[in-house]
């Protein structure tokens, strides 16, 4: 994964917050976490779109689908083999796990999330972009983001880590594509990239989040990530959702995602 020079061949500081329903510290979060992921690689940022309006039902779709643009190009002109992103909310990491797909055809996703995320448009409550990731890279994106993505991801090559929380959309879509939860007893081989959204995190020890679900400690999710890394295996890491309140949340919290990117290091 390392080059000569940095840790991770780029790091992609992409500060979405469009897709969220509960974005007023997203931003906050997303600026916290570039400035300790740009500790890890050469830093590049997707511009912000603004607002955008809605289309087909999902809020501010055209500030997201053009922010997907702004990525998509600079991690096709940079040819990176390796990538940590700083979130934003977590619908940032369609572009990302798209590029790595096609870059590594047998990448095999992690999904470190409290929820399923496995909404599509036509089956979300809310309409927001960041319930749909990974019905997107499996295919189901809306139509004119569906255009711009590779091939989608087999069920076969995503284990969620930790996500119970989803509603009858989400259910669905995880039965009618039998998609599964890692286990611990059997490692994955092959490039893995991990999408890491902070709310998987037991709010207790972590609270700086707009959905508190989660159930993981801390350290077992430290633990998934090194054991991604393991072997040189980790090709991509997502952090996403830093909500922190305040600048001193924002440094309580990043603490913890420094802890993540030297995780992902350690391999």
């Amino acid at each position: 994964m390392q080059s000569a020079d940095h840790k991770f061949d780029l790091v992609l500081s992409y500060p979405q917050w469009q897709g969220s329903g509960r974005s007023q510290h997203l931003r906050r979060g997303a600026l916290a976490a570039a400035e300790v992921c740009r500790r890890y690689g050469p830093l590049v940022q997707v511009p912000d779109a603004g607002a955008g309006e809605d289309v087909g039902g999902i809020h501010r779709w055209t500030a997201i689908v053009e922010q997907f643009r702004s990525a998509k190009a600079m991690l096709d002109e940079k040819q990176p083999r390796s990538v940590l992103t700083a979130g934003g909310d977590c619908a940032c990491d369609v572009a990302v796990i798209d590029y790595l797909h096609g870059r590594y055809p047998d990448l095999t996703v992690l999904w470190v999330d409290a929820h399923l995320d496995a909404n599509t448009a036509a089956t979300s409550p809310s309409g927001n972009f960041h319930g749909m990731p990974v019905a997107a890279i499996m295919g189901s994106a809306p139509a004119d983001l569906r255009a711009l993505l590779s091939t989608p991801l087999p069920p076969s090559q995503f284990r969620y880590v930790a996500a119970h929380v989803g509603d009858d959309g989400d259910w669905e879509f995880q039965r009618n594509n039998a998609l599964s939860w890692l286990d611990p007893d059997r490692p994955v081989s092959g490039p893995i990239h991990v999408h890491f959204d902070l709310d998987a995190l037991d709010p207790a020890a972590f609270p700086h989040v707009a959905y508190p679900e989660g159930r993981l400690s801390m350290e077992a999710g430290l633990a998934v990530v090194r054991g991604a890394a393991a072997g040189g295996a980790l090709v991509g890491l997502t952090i996403t959702e830093f909500a922190p309140a305040d600048g001193r949340g924002a440094m309580e919290g990043s603490r913890f995602l420094e802890r993540l990117c030297e995780a992902a290091v350690a391999g």
